[in-house]
């Protein structure tokens, strides 16, 4: 069955991700969230399975969202190196500008149970493809060396970035994020680069 979608709906993922990042998963009950979103406790099921569907959708949605922005951006560059830097500056931009999605993200989504974390996973992989077609494409044109293994290559970039969010998250954002793109960009730069 399809999910109902509409302005309801947007409305409890946003308050899901104010009610989470502020309370923690474990004791952000359904009824604060309808609170926050402004409806009657019972019309949160009438757009979700329970309090796990909620955070599931809100990952795709958010998630979701992200990663199409991210591909149409690198698709009007055509400079590798550029579009590298536009994933790693955009994913750090996303989460500077949103706290308490970051929250949710980096703290909230890690400390789940087994079946949250593989359907995280499962959306995930959109975004972990994103990051392959700039390897591989770096690989191709010979901007990267072709001896890496993309699947480790991806992981260290994803990886990157992802530790500097959670390090900025975890320093309670006392520091602009988005200005870090630049070294971490130069860093990977110089890891991948083909041997000359």
């Amino acid at each position: 069955m399809a999910k109902k979608r509409g302005v309801k709906y947007d409305k409890i993922i946003d308050a899901a991700v104010k009610v989470i990042a502020k309370n923690g998963y474990h004791h952000s009950q359904v009824s604060k969230i309808a609170k926050e979103a402004g409806v009657a406790d019972g019309t949160i099921y009438l757009y979700f399975k329970n309090k796990e569907d909620i955070l599931i959708s809100l990952f795709e949605e958010k998630m979701g969202s992200f990663v199409g922005h991210i591909k149409e951006t690198m698709e009007k560059e055509e400079s590798t190196k550029q579009k590298l830097f536009i994933l790693i500056e955009m994913h750090l931009k996303q989460l500077e500008k949103d706290h308490d999605l970051a929250l949710v993200t980096q703290l909230e989504l890690r400390q789940s149970n087994i079946s949250i974390r593989l359907r995280v996973n499962e959306v995930l992989k959109g975004y972990l493809k994103l990051i392959d077609s700039v390897i591989l494409e770096g690989q191709e044109n010979g901007l990267f060396d072709t001896d890496l293994d993309v699947r480790i290559v991806r992981q260290l970039i994803f990886g990157a970035i992802d530790e500097v969010v959670t390090n900025w998250v975890m320093k309670d954002h006392r520091y602009e994020l988005a200005p870090l793109a630049a070294s971490i960009h130069a860093f990977l730069l110089k890891g991948l680069a083909k041997a000359t």
